[in-house]
């Protein structure tokens, strides 16, 4: 049955989380229970706590590599406004659409159908797994300064260790996602702490005369050029933006969804770009581009001393662990919502005593398990697994934005069919406002799908294609036809692309 959500916002309400989403259904565990829900601050801190994790205390190095102070500060314009669009996307729906949990998903399924709302779920899932990857290998990196047998954390040592963790994970989820969510709070307050530490004491201690000569970016190439290097590394660093909606069936009230996506976003944003910006101030910008990773520790050690490598180094394996939590719970989350509503196999619909969904997150965890060794094979595990991470989600990104711009629409047209809105709050209508702001989230995910290459597009088929095994999996279950006549034209092209995809990784044409 769907999550049937009833209370006030004083924290009172229930939720029926379980229950057998039709014939068959998994029964037992995941029968009616009452969960207490979160806060705004707890919500804000899924959503902090989502985006601040391996990305940022990469984020020196990359941006070296790529273009130069004034470069950085347009590209930082760019990803924070196109990332703001997509961002008030899931404010809005969160309020417009109040009836659809999960929002990933369920608002590619209400506006496209069954077949595009399970690539969103999966795409989505597959996105949290891989990401949850690249949190390892810069665990395992870190460590590997002075444990060389890590490597760069694509040493088998470094796997080995990292399936480890994986599982230690897995075990404090399945505890309780309330549990869970717990902590991530405090482990979210834990890791900004250091970063915003860095941030003013690199400010305070930059050489201006550094700064000044890293400002162009000479040598590496044109304005557009320099930019369009950064667009997947600032995809990387955002994604997460939409952990309260992925969360939205624990909020106290719905209001609070949109926020904490807003608030948790602009505090990320502000963060994120100045520990860019004051980098460029510490070294040339060859030798940014040139640090091992994590290279805000390496951009730490030069100013303030070895201590200082140290001190970023702690600091990035609480936040890397922090952001591996929330994550995993957002991937379980998303896998069991979709189940519940009859869009994945059944065997995922199913709560532990504990309220958690037990066989999403045993599914989560192995596949995360299964991309690690992946990573034993790639050329570059860190650069490979965020390039993955950031490609899986822009399907989700622009289904949910496109959805937006169908609403809006639908709004200003006067036949939107309304659901049931919050007494007297006609203002969270579609409005032209609204429509424009759909629509740049819609551009802004198609710009970012261009610059990702068709090699790795061409990958990420390979993995939609294999995941629709699960789409028939369930309309065998509903004994149901299989696909419809459009899904099936979309099957079809899913396919084809996906073989392609593998013969180019057999022939060596694409290189992992």
């Amino acid at each position: 049955m769907n999550a049937q959500i009833s209370g006030n916002s004083t924290g009172g309400a229930a939720v029926d989380v379980g229950g057998n989403s039709g014939p068959g259904g998994s029964g037992g565990d995941s029968g009616t229970s009452a969960v207490k829900k979160v806060s705004l601050a707890t919500l804000t801190a899924m959503v902090v706590g989502s985006m601040v994790g391996a990305g940022v205390f990469s984020l020196p190095s990359n941006f070296g590599q790529s273009t130069g102070v004034f470069g950085a500060i347009i590209a930082w314009l760019v990803a924070g406004s196109g990332m703001l669009t997509i961002a008030l996307v899931f404010q809005w729906l969160a309020s417009r659409r109040p009836d659809l949990d999960s929002g990933v998903y369920a608002y590619a399924k209400s506006g496209f159908g069954e077949l595009p709302g399970f690539i969103s779920a999966f795409g989505y899932w597959v996105s949290a797994c891989i990401g949850n990857v690249t949190y390892w290998v810069l665990i395992m990196s870190t460590i590997g300064a002075v444990a060389p047998g890590l490597g760069s954390g694509d040493t088998l040592l470094a796997v080995g260790l990292s399936v480890i963790g994986v599982w230690i994970f897995h075990f404090l989820v399945a505890r309780g996602i309330r549990e869970a969510t717990i902590i991530n709070r405090i482990v979210t307050v834990a890791k900004v702490v250091p970063i915003v530490m860095f941030v003013i004491v690199t400010a305070v201690l930059m050489d201006t005369d550094v700064f000044a000569a890293n400002f162009w970016g000479d040598g590496y190439g044109s304005l557009p050029t320099q930019i369009s290097k950064t667009m997947m590394v600032t995809l990387f660093v955002f994604l997460g933006v939409e952990g309260a909606s992925v969360y939205s069936r624990y909020a106290r009230k719905r209001s609070d969804v949109g926020k904490a996506t807003i608030g948790g976003f602009l505090g990320v944003l502000t963060l994120f770009s100045l520990v860019a910006l004051v980098s460029y101030g510490t070294m040339t910008q060859n030798a940014l581009a040139e640090l091992r990773q994590p290279s805000m520790a390496g951009v730490f050690a030069e100013v303030v001393g070895p201590w200082g490598g140290t001190f970023v180094s702690m600091g990035l394996i609480i936040s890397v662990l922090g952001a591996y939590l929330a994550w995993t719970l957002m991937a379980a989350e998303v896998m069991f919502t979709a189940a519940r509503d009859n869009d994945m196999p059944r065997f995922l619909n199913k709560l532990n005593k504990n309220h958690t969904p037990i066989n999403a997150l045993i599914m989560s965890s192995t596949t995360s398990m299964l991309f690690l060794f992946v990573t034993i094979l790639s050329e570059d595990a860190f650069e490979f697994s965020l390039t993955m991470t950031g490609v899986m989600s822009l399907v989700p990104y622009l289904l949910a934005s496109a959805f937006a711009v169908k609403v809006a629409w639908g709004d200003i047209r006067g036949t939107a069919q309304l659901t049931k809105l919050p007494e007297g709050d006609a203002a969270i209508l579609g409005t032209r406002k609204q429509l424009i702001m759909s629509a740049l989230a819609v551009v802004y995910s198609i710009i970012l799908i261009a610059v990702a290459g068709l090699d790795i597009l061409l990958v990420s088929c390979v993995i939609y294609a294999l995941g629709t095994t699960m789409f028939i999996m369930t309309r065998r279950e509903q004994n149901r036809r299989v696909f419809s006549k459009t899904e099936g034209i979309g099957f079809a092209v899913l396919v084809i692309a996906g073989v392609l995809g593998i013969v180019f990784l057999a022939t060596g044409t694409i290189a992992l």
